[in-house]
């Protein structure tokens, strides 16, 4: 981790098999878009996004036939699964009965007192941990009259009494979000939420948008708090395929130095000397690495005479121009070849930096 970033040691929970908080890595998550009832098209969404380096999974669960599938689903994915209910609580007791390893709930949307502790002691007996979510859209009315408006102040308000609610019921096992559809107010809510509490935190800006507006939202609102040592797990809400949120949400933990994973493209914007299409490129390479895990930093530069000199922190990098191309490592030149194998010759230079750092551990 940078030691720029000074990290909140929060409580540590387990979501199945990963511990959240507790100083344990940053965990990225993502949340399906299918029908959970959908047996089959759940598990195979929920492969690709294995694949892509998701660590916690999220189903909806509308109904009882959802809460059913969850057990079922379990039986063919390989990470945890989380259970998001809204308003009936027999469906939180149904989805930890069939294996989910949490239950995402606002406890203000389950109902009475009743009800949340038949939550709560369910999640007692399953060993459970229950994310306790707000959301600035779904506040309580006295609060909304409180504070004049969905507010930072009212937003943690509300977490405050929920936590309340679950701990005055001997559960510890809690991970909170606050989250806004604004970064302003999403900061302002978990910055003063982080304050009061040392239960771990689900970072995400709610509602962000589509693929632009949803990137530089998140980007801003979850890379800020990371960069304030606020934060344990992470998950980037995109109106898109649920891989590409965990894609982002890496890049954020791989621009701030928290953790990598996979390689890390350089490429120049390009300019009046760039004399090949750097942008196909670019995508070809991106494409072809995607679902590679080693760290690496890979250039692909415009420019054959200025571009290992200003990508010379690479480990491997190429560049081209007037019908050539050149391979360099660390800024040096290493091997010259023609333009149109630029791509094969990087590719080739990644498959065996890979064998190589394989080899040595």
């Amino acid at each position: 981790m940078s030691f720029l970033i000074k990290r909140k040691n929060t409580r540590q929970i387990h979501v199945g098999n990963v511990k959240i908080g507790g100083m344990a890595p940053v965990a990225v998550q993502s949340m399906t878009n299918t029908a959970t009832q959908d047996v089959p098209a759940t598990v195979s969404q929920i492969k690709r996004l294995e694949e892509a380096g998701c660590e916690i999974v999220r189903v909806a669960v509308p109904d009882t036939e959802a809460a059913a599938a969850i057990s079922s689903i379990k039986e063919k994915i390989s990470i945890p699964l989380i259970a998001d209910i809204h308003f009936d609580y027999r469906l939180a007791i149904a989805s930890a009965k069939a294996g989910a390893d949490g239950l995402r709930l606002n406890p203000g949307n389950i109902g009475s007192e009743k009800k949340v502790k038949a939550v709560v002691e369910c999640a007692k007996d399953y060993n459970v941990p229950i994310r306790i979510g707000v959301n600035s859209g779904s506040l309580e009315k006295d609060l909304l009259k409180k504070y004049n408006g969905p507010c930072a102040e009212a937003m943690v308000e509300s977490a405050i009494r929920h936590i309340e609610r679950v701990t005055s019921l001997d559960f510890g096992q809690i991970k909170v979000s606050i989250k806004a559809s604004d970064v302003d107010r999403t900061l302002d809510a978990y910055r003063l939420l982080s304050s009061r509490i040392d239960f771990p935190l689900h970072l995400g800006v709610t509602e962000a948008g589509s693929l632009y507006s949803g990137i530089v939202k998140s980007s801003l609102g979850i890379g800020m708090l990371l960069a304030e040592g606020i934060g344990d797990t992470i998950r980037v809400s995109l109106t898109r395929d649920p891989v590409e949120e965990v894609r982002v949400g890496f890049e954020i933990l791989k621009a701030l130095d928290i953790r990598r994973r996979g390689p890390e493209i350089i490429s120049c914007p390009t300019c009046g000397r760039c004399k090949i299409n750097l942008f196909e490129i670019v995508e070809q390479v991106e494409r072809a690495i995607f679902l590679k895990t080693m760290p690496l930093k890979i250039a692909i530069m415009g420019c054959a005479v200025n571009g290992p000199g200003e990508a010379k922190e690479a480990d491997i990098g190429i560049a081209g121009g007037d019908g050539a191309g050149i391979l360099f490592k660390k800024g040096k030149v290493v091997k010259s070849f023609p333009q149109e194998k630029l791509v094969d010759v990087l590719l080739q230079e990644v498959e065996k930096y890979e064998q190589m750092k394989g080899r040595n551990g």
